[in-house]
């Protein structure tokens, strides 16, 4: 014999040194396939309103004093910035007047202004009632001066005058509030106003229309206004039409003797500048003041009370930002404006430090600046960098759980800069990724209009930002792409989509933002139609970056959803042929965007707008998606193929309906009349489902005339039967035809009924019934149902006409029934066809021009927008770091597990391995025994069920069911992402289906613990057929690659890429048509896969050739049925493999040689073989209650027979055998249904 090289068993150090990449960690498999639920707040305002009039009542009565205040000498006297007593009495009044005027047209220039000069009630009460007559139900704003008058009474009355000025008269607030209707504003410049503004409110609760009004007052009850004669004799006024004026005095007087020289009262006219333009001194200032003013009431207000009274009216906006320095000021000389609604006390702000400084920083240059006739000539205030700055320093350290940042409203303020426009769009962007309530926040601030406006903008470095901004904007509010639509923004989205000079990432928010303008928003699709969008996306759709061809994909389908203008010009461009590349895209959800777009191109016309070329045209697509994705690996993509399937089946109800029938009693037409009635109440069950009349091992199998499906999807048409990409014609495999519960019935069905595109297609729903992941079936249910009871519901009285089916039809012509024309559900009332219509029970009575409502849906498209919604997550590779290994169920630290591996494989050479460290009692036979790569977990699988056990703890770590369809059984099991904290489990069972949970490996000392779930599953075979006895299917896992490899009953071998949940490659294997592989392995070090067969044969084949010269080697030695083969030093240039057949026999091959190089005669007849690759040994188990272990070199280890103990049974026939890959432990199954795990004996 050719001894075997040993080689010292390390750590395992390659593969220790990286952790490997893992799979099925995408948002996909993590969450369910829903949208967010993030329903946009409120932000926008019910109404938007306009002060149009303003009535200035002035009741002066110049130079008389009122009798009930006794003023001070010298005393504040300033009206307006006027002074009354410098000139005659008549004309100093209507110059006050006119300065009001003017001091308010700064803030509404557009409304009507009418002046009262100190008048009489009637004069009052007939502009009152003009202006509200002219102003309709906008807003009137009613300004009273009483600084000549008396103060308001204790019965809510002010004051004015007779015809003769001799006497003042009452005026009641009663009848002012009557005469000036409401919408309204008062602003009450007065002592005791707070009397006015309480009564004001009590007489308001007597009818509803009072509520709607607003008023300022500019004192408390009890208080007297300010008589300071450094100070205007209105301060209250002032403050509101003329704030800087008036802050400025204001902070001077509060800061005598701390400034500059020079810096006196008489400058205060003389900061140089407009208040329009930002640029000049006094314009900045008006600009900062803006800024912080929203910012207190923006920090300081509710939401909904901020959003009335500075976001709905233009000048009642300013005059409560100005009332908010009133109520700084005038505390400042007791007296506390007041208003109504109330706004809480702001006079102690923060934010009115950075206006001091802000205001100090232009004063230090005013002096200057007085002497430069340049306007522009000063330094610009770092007020709003510096608050940038603030910004962006809570984004870096803040959380969602804080406070929103108080900078918001300044944000808004910067958009209106060019200079700092860049910086602030970009913290608007990193503040909106936090998540959607960052986005409801930055509506409700306002500033929705600026970002607007700022698609009228041509800069090129704004794109990215703006695009990015309204990503997320549309994401959490769709409702605004009707402002879009009117606004004609969405010609820059459609511009940033056709520029490929912008990164990939950028047009993929562009595709997002047009395909939310054109869904469901007709105006949107006509727009974007005329606009070439359907152009600009399929030009995306072969790009590069998976997101933008997802997107672009999504688009589409939005674009000619229920828009016949846009299927037909997209017909023109061969649209739905372009997107059938899509179908077999690597990533699942660019494949799932295109069965979803497909599907709506079905459906885009109404039944009275169909003609033959759109039908065949349906049926083309239909049968691509039926032939392409049935049986992808992403459950993602096969429920939109239902959606998309369901979407057909309403379009040509009556032909699926006839096809259903017909099938239902052909297959009862044989039966007993006991036997049909009893298979007829099944049927007829409503718990039942249609795959419950197929019987799963005397279905007919469909084959179909014609060639295999050629690589283009046209020639699917061509071949209504599955068949391999690589053109190799198999038959329809058993497993699609479920078993209804009735065995050996209903065989006698007509090929008839078989062959035609109908029943390819009815045949694929019944196929997506049985489906491993549940949420597929269910979906499929759903619509095989609904067809069903169409069918059963009038079978009593159908006439015997069969259903006949064409030939193979050209791809060029409609396909449909035989000896029928184009069928459409508006077939169904014809009247030959009147009499089954009437016992139909018809999901929708179909007109002309009218659309279907699908039976179901998915939330794919708004569970792919979460991308734009929710707060970005840590990447797959952060997630799935060994910063959280599988220690989480243990103690046990890397250092300790490694040193008892070390020391188990320096005693293999001398110690036996007969130590029973573990026994178990199993429910049932265990089928499967798998160890986990690193830690001394054991899982365990009989027929249906899954268990994990801690050999080391003696603890059951996890159990659950792996939900097998009908009498399938486990055959193989697969540890995904071992040594990360996502690892997996996969099984897979004998009719080709393989699942995949997670949440398996949990410590049962854990606070909490999630049930084992289902992260996905697929049909990764269709030629198995479970009722014979095969070896079912069979996993071998590779980490690094990413693939699983997959082999079983049937002559080939398939790679599946999980990366991507497809199928990559498809292996034939050469052997005679009544073998199968019954062992496989390979290795991720090499590419080498080795099978053994039925009949004894093992051949070896290369992945990276073509798959007809895939096997590069085969060896025939065996004289039986191979159970076991396994690839060493797989990495290495002398790569030998090791293989046990049924009949006991062990070989050792080496790939450079044409016979085996060592062989293990054989003893008895063997039922399981396991091999431990690093330790050089391999098991073997035996039908007579032994276990064998052996060096690799064919000497014996040792022998089990019984299990520990002084009375120790005998072991039960082997059933199943595995080693631990790192540690040496063995262990093994039994048909008693036990379970033992031993290691080395320390003897």
């Amino acid at each position: 014999m050719v001894e075997m090289e040993k080689t010292k068993l390390s750590a395992d150090e390659d593969e220790e040194e990286e952790a490997p990449p893992t799979v099925l960690r995408e948002e996909r498999h993590l969450e369910p396939i829903t949208g967010a639920n993030t329903a946009a707040h409120s932000w926008r305002l019910k109404e938007r309103m306009k002060t149009v009039s303003v009535a200035l009542v002035l009741c002066l009565n110049i130079p008389v004093d009122p009798p009930d205040i006794v003023k001070i000498q010298p005393c504040a006297r300033l009206e307006a910035w006027i002074d009354p007593l410098s000139m005659a009495p008549s004309k100093a009044i209507d110059e006050i007047g006119n300065s009001l005027q003017k001091a308010y047209e700064r803030w509404q220039p557009r409304a009507r202004y009418k002046q009262n000069l100190d008048p009489t009630v009637d004069d009052v009460k007939k502009l009152c009632m003009s202006l509200r007559r002219n102003a309709k139900e906008e807003r009137v704003l009613f300004h009273y001066n009483g600084h000549g008058v008396p103060k308001p009474t204790a019965n809510g009355e002010i004051w004015v005058f007779n015809k003769s000025y001799t006497q003042y008269i009452p005026l009641s607030i009663y009848e002012l509030q009557a005469w000036m209707g409401a919408p309204s504003i008062y602003v009450y410049d007065c002592s005791n106003a707070a009397i006015i503004v309480k009564l004001f409110e009590q007489f308001a609760d007597q009818h509803e229309e009072g509520m709607k009004c607003i008023q300022l007052g500019a004192c408390g009850a009890k208080e007297v206004l300010p008589m300071n004669p450094d100070l205007p004799a209105d301060v209250f006024s002032a403050c509101l039409t003329t704030p800087i004026n008036m802050a400025v005095r204001w902070y001077l007087l509060q800061n005598k003797g701390k400034l500059l020289q020079g810096l006196n009262l008489d400058i205060v006219d003389k900061i140089p500048g407009q208040l329009s333009n930002r640029r000049t001194m006094l314009g900045e200032l008006n600009w900062i003041f803006t800024a912080i003013t929203d910012t207190i009431a923006w920090n300081t207000l509710p939401r909904d009370l901020f959003q009335k009274l500075f976001r709905q009216d233009l000048l009642v906006a300013s005059l409560f930002r100005n009332f908010l320095l009133a109520q700084r000021i005038m505390r400042s000389y007791d007296c506390t404006p007041v208003s109504s609604p109330e706004l809480p006390q702001t006079h102690q702000h923060p934010m009115w430090d950075a206006w001091d400084l802000a205001l100090e920083l232009c004063l230090v240059q005013l002096p200057t600046a007085l002497c430069s006739e340049d306007l522009y000539s000063h330094v610009h205030s770092p007020f709003f960098e510096e608050q940038l700055t603030a910004f962006q320093v809570w984004l870096n350290l803040g959380h969602e759980i804080r406070h929103p940042p108080e900078q918001l409203p300044i944000v808004l303020q910067v958009l209106l800069s060019q200079v700092h426009r860049p910086r602030a769009l970009e913290l608007l962007g990193s503040f909106l990724a936090l998540g959607p309530w960052a986005v409801n926040l930055v509506l409700s601030v306002g500033i929705f209009p600026y970002v607007l406006r700022l698609l009228q903008s041509s800069a090129r470095e704004l794109r990215p930002l703006l695009v990015f901004l309204w990503a997320k904007i549309l994401a959490v509010d769709p409702s605004c792409k009707a402002d879009l639509v009117r606004e004609k923004g969405y010609k820059y989205f459609l511009q940033v989509l056709a520029d490929t000079s912008m990164p990939a990432e950028h047009r993929t928010m562009a595709a997002f933002v047009l395909s939310v303008i054109v869904w469901e928003h007709p105006e949107g699709q006509r727009v974007a139609l005329q606009g070439s969008l359907m152009p600009l996306c399929l030009e995306q759709v072969s790009d590069p970056h998976p997101p933008l061809r997802q997107w672009a994909t999504i688009c589409l389908g939005h674009t000619w959803h229920h828009l016949p203008d846009a299927r037909w010009a997209a017909t023109r461009d061969n649209a739905h042929e372009k997107l059938y590349n899509l179908l077999s895209d690597p990533v699942p959800e660019v494949r799932a965007a295109g069965v979803f777009s497909l599907g709506t191109f079905i459906s885009s016309l109404a039944s009275g707008e169909r003609t033959d070329h759109a039908r065949a045209i349906d049926h083309t697509i239909a049968i691509t998606l039926a032939n392409t994705v049935t049986h992808d690996g992403s459950p993602l993509v096969r429920k939109e193929l239902v959606v998309a399937l369901q979407l057909l089946i309403l379009t040509y109800e009556s032909s699926f309906v006839n096809v259903a029938r017909q099938y239902f009693r052909e297959e009862m037409s044989d039966l007993s009349p006991q036997s049909l009635a009893s298979s007829t109440d099944s049927i007829m069950s409503p718990s039942s489902s249609i795959s419950r009349v197929f019987s799963r091992h005397n279905a007919k199998q469909v084959t179909s005339p014609g060639h295999g499906l050629g690589s283009s999807p046209d020639m699917s048409m061509l071949e209504y039967g599955h068949v391999s990409p690589v053109g190799v014609r198999r038959t329809a495999s058993t497993h699609s035809i479920p078993n209804l519960g009735v065995s050996n019935v209903f065989s006698g069905v007509s090929s008839l009924s078989y062959s035609g595109m109908y029943w390819k297609l009815w045949q694929t729903l019944v196929t997506l019934e049985r489906d491993p992941f549940p949420e597929v079936g269910s979906l499929a249910r759903d619509v095989v149902e609904f067809v069903k009871n169409k069918a059963l519901s009038g079978s009593k009285e159908i006439s015997e006409q069969k259903v006949e089916s064409a030939p193979g039809t050209p791809i060029n012509k409609p396909l449909f029934i035989a000896g029928e024309s184009p069928p459409s559900t508006i077939d169904v009332s014809t009247p030959t066809r009147s009499r089954s219509r009437n016992h139909l029970n018809s999901h929708c009575d179909e007109v002309d021009n009218s659309y279907m409502k699908p039976l179901v849906r998915t939330e794919f498209v708004e569970w792919s927008a979460k991308t734009f919604i929710l707060p970005r997550q840590k990447s797959t590779e952060e997630l799935s770091s060994p910063s959280s290994p599988l220690h989480s169920f243990t103690d046990r630290c890397s250092s300790t597990r490694l040193l008892a591996e070390s020391e188990e494989r320096r005693n293999v050479g001398t110690n036996k391995l007969d130590d029973q460290v573990f026994v178990h009692r199993n429910p049932s036979p265990p089928a499967v025994l798998l160890f986990h790569p690193t830690e001394p977990l054991l899982t365990v699988a009989d027929k249906s069920n899954i268990m994990i056990w801690d050999v080391e703890q003696n603890s059951r770590i996890s159990h659950w069911s792996n939900s097998n369809c009908g009498s399938s059984c486990i055959t193989s099991l697969a540890v995904l992402n071992p040594g990360t904290s996502a690892t997996y489990v996969a099984s897979g069972c004998d009719d080709g289906s393989v699942r995949v949970w997670k949440d398996v490996f949990q410590s049962s000392h854990q606070s909490t613990q999630d049930q084992p779930s289902l992260v996905t599953a697929f049909q990764a075979t269709t030629d198995i057929n479970p009722a014979t006895r095969g070896t079912g299917l069979l996993l071998s896992w590779e980490q690094d690659s990413k693939t699983l490899v997959l082999g079983g009953d049937s002559r080939t071998v398939r790679l599946w890429d999980l990366q991507a949940e497809r199928r990559t490659v498809e292996l034939p294997t050469g052997g005679e048509s009544k073998t199968f592989v019954s062992a496989i392995h390979s290795h991720q070090a090499g590419p080498w896969i080795v099978a053994g067969f039925s009949d004894g044969y093992l051949r070896v084949l290369d992945r990276r050739l073509a798959s007809n010269r895939a096997v590069v080697r085969q060896w025939r030695e065996h004289p039986s049925w191979v159970i076991s083969t396994h690839l060493l030093n797989a990495s290495q240039a002398t790569t030998k493999i090791i293989s046990g057949v049924v009949s006991g026999e062990v070989r050792l091959w080496d790939m450079r040689q044409s016979n085996s190089v060592q062989v293990c005669a054989p003893t008895q007849e063997m039922t399981a073989m396991a091999t431990h690759a690093n330790a050089h040994l391999f098991a073997t188990g035996y039908v007579n209650q032994v276990i064998g272990v052996h060096h690799a070199s064919g000497s014996s280890v040792n022998t089990i027979k019984y299990h520990d103990g002084f009375m120790g049974t005998r072991i039960g026939p082997v059933s199943c055998l595995a080693f631990h890959p790192r540690r040496v432990l063995l262990a093994a199954g039994t048909t008693d249904s036990y379970i033992s795990v031993y290691g080395l004996s320390r003897r």
